[in-house]
């Protein structure tokens, strides 16, 4: 049964794997001209699932139509393969992590924007300890069950970090997503970390709590709809028809009609779950209903700082390619011209103009 979770989101030998097949695909070219069909790609979690909704509902064709294009939205199950296929240019656009979209396209050395910033998580992933009464700072010499090289992984790190201790401190043991409430029933396993509706199952085991979760990095686990910078220079209308799309379910999802209603059990069913369960998945992140606060969020130090520590979290796990000599290999440009890393190598974008338009009323 399919739930509403970061299917194969952020496994750890999978990551590294996409990571790995990324460096060694070439990036096509071929979109780099003005068009009048695109693709994009997108699985399961809550904060994608309305990318479902545009398309069965009608929504995206009606914007496509506006812009006199076509949009073809595909559900793809292997989310680091849907990545993958965006990095070899088979689609133009894609949803993930900003963690994975530097990783993995920008590492790739595909030029991509986040056209959309949909959500940052907060309090949907977490670490969850069988003995809390010590807290984070009680781990040390600990085992954590986790996926490795994942926003798991990179949540451990900064709650470590928050209580002077480091990865070296703790012993980390690589655990699917698949197994590890499994694997947390057992005596054993004391301390995992991971991402709902897993985390809330977890946290469920008699005398275990939650002890950090992404609540406290807020912005750091963000979620985007990206499309490759080159594409969309040549068809800014297919920025327009994903924003003015994306806007619309979003003001359809985040109302209290009956419309409202239909379309969050619409999704939720869609995820094997029901409208409570997408709605206590959409409860654990700070979704961006509105335009102007996901452009306001762009333009935070907040979201800025936020990037700086993701990107040294993958340059010191190997994430961004054997050939990083430093966490500024890789640019990272955001509104204003502010720039992390090396600016001569630009490879991933955080850009408002078309969220800027859709709240100016410009689409």
């Amino acid at each position: 049964m399919k739930l509403i979770k970061r299917t194969l989101h952020w496994t750890g030998a999978l990551a590294l794997a996409g990571v790995m097949s990324a460096s060694f695909l070439a990036p096509s070219t071929a979109q780099a001209e003005e068009r009048d069909s695109f693709r994009l790609a997108w699985t399961i979690y809550a904060g994608w699932m309305p990318w479902k909704y545009a398309d069965e509902s009608g929504i995206m064709d009606k914007w496509a139509d506006k812009y006199d294009i076509d949009v073809e939205i595909t559900q793809i199950n292997d989310y680091i393969e849907s990545i993958n296929q965006f990095t070899a240019g088979q689609y133009d656009a894609v949803t993930l992590t900003s963690m994975d979209a530097l990783s993995i396209p920008a590492a790739g050395g595909v030029d991509s924007t986040a056209l959309l910033i949909g959500d940052y998580s907060n309090g949907n992933d977490g670490l969850v300890m069988k003995d809390p009464d010590g807290g984070v700072a009680s781990l040390k010499g600990q085992t954590i069950n986790l996926v490795e090289l994942s926003v798991s992984h990179y949540l451990l790190a900064r709650a470590l970090e928050e209580q002077g201790l480091s990865e070296r401190d703790v012993n980390i043991v690589n655990t699917s997503d698949a197994d590890i409430v499994a694997a947390f029933s057992s005596d054993d396993v004391r301390n995992i970390v991971t991402w709902n509706p897993l985390l809330t199952e977890a946290a469920a085991t008699p005398g275990a709590e939650i002890v950090f979760d992404s609540s406290q990095i807020p912005g750091h686990i963000k979620d985007l709809t990206l499309v490759n910078t080159e594409t969309l220079k040549d068809n800014p209308k297919l920025g327009k028809a994903l924003t003015g799309a994306w806007y619309e379910v979003m003001a359809i999802l985040e109302s209290n009609t009956q419309k409202g209603e239909d379309a969050r059990a619409f999704l939720g069913q869609a995820s094997g779950t029901d409208q409570k369960g997408y709605e206590d998945q959409l409860a654990g992140m700070k979704m961006f209903w509105e335009p102007d606060a996901a452009v306001a969020f762009a333009n935070s130090d907040e979201a800025f700082q936020a990037m700086d520590d993701v990107r040294e979290f993958s340059f010191k796990h190997g994430l961004l390619g054997e050939g990083a000599p430093s966490a500024d290999f890789i640019g990272i440009a955001f509104p204003g011209g502010k720039v992390l890393g090396d600016k001569g190598n630009i490879k991933l974008r955080f850009d408002t103009t078309y969220m800027q338009m859709a709240d100016d009323g410009e689409l």
